[in-house]
């Protein structure tokens, strides 16, 4: 449809005033908790980028990669080799591969204590947790001392969880919570193998 000259200076003046007004009411600034769960591919992508943005403001990361372990990940290859972000993986690859509850329990623990000590000491403006609700999903960590650990943070530190299935009480308790949503995908239906730079 068609809009006239004056029809969409009036349009995009409306906009303009309702988001002066609404960056004029919004005075509060902390740090944020941040979920991207969801069926669709981008959750770990999504928060990857936040890290990027995170560190050309020259602000510290961390981040903790659980289950993909033993996985090769080109982030974090890049991530990893900036002096302002510590990388760290955890897990020996998928829960199908390792078949074994009571090691995957022991690494999602390592992986957790070392999660904690980021949020808890301060050094960290962004903490991503990839793969922390998978983990949650199975069980490997109870989910009170998760939660527990998310609101005794310091009040600047963001903090960002990745994966599907987030539990209800998570993303209650987020202050942004995104779900990415299946449309299509190459793998599942036209057989396209894993692409380089798009699924690693």
């Amino acid at each position: 449809m068609k809009t006239d000259p004056e029809s969409h200076q009036r349009m995009t003046q409306r906009r303009q005033e309702g988001h002066v007004k609404k960056q004029a009411a919004a005075t509060v600034e902390k740090g944020l908790l941040i979920v991207h769960t969801g069926n669709g591919k981008g959750k770990s992508t999504a928060a990857f980028g936040m890290a990027v943005r995170m560190l050309g403001h020259d602000q510290r990361i961390g981040v903790v990669q659980f289950i993909k372990g033993a996985l090769h990940t080109s982030e974090r290859d890049f991530l990893g080799s900036h002096a302002q972000c510590d990388f760290v993986t955890m897990g020996d690859g998928y829960t199908w591969n390792t078949q074994n509850r009571e090691a995957d329990i022991a690494t999602a623990r390592k992986g957790w204590d070392e999660a904690r000590r980021m949020i808890e000491s301060g050094e960290y403006r962004m903490v991503i947790l990839d793969e922390l609700n998978t983990v949650l999903k199975y069980e490997y960590l109870p989910l009170d001392e998760v939660l527990a650990v998310l609101q005794a943070r310091e009040p600047m530190v963001h903090v960002v969880i990745t994966g599907r299935h987030a539990p209800d009480a998570l993303i209650d308790a987020a202050d942004l919570v995104t779900e990415m949503r299946l449309v299509k995908h190459p793998y599942r239906e036209q057989g396209v193998k894993a692409q380089r730079g798009v699924e690693f």
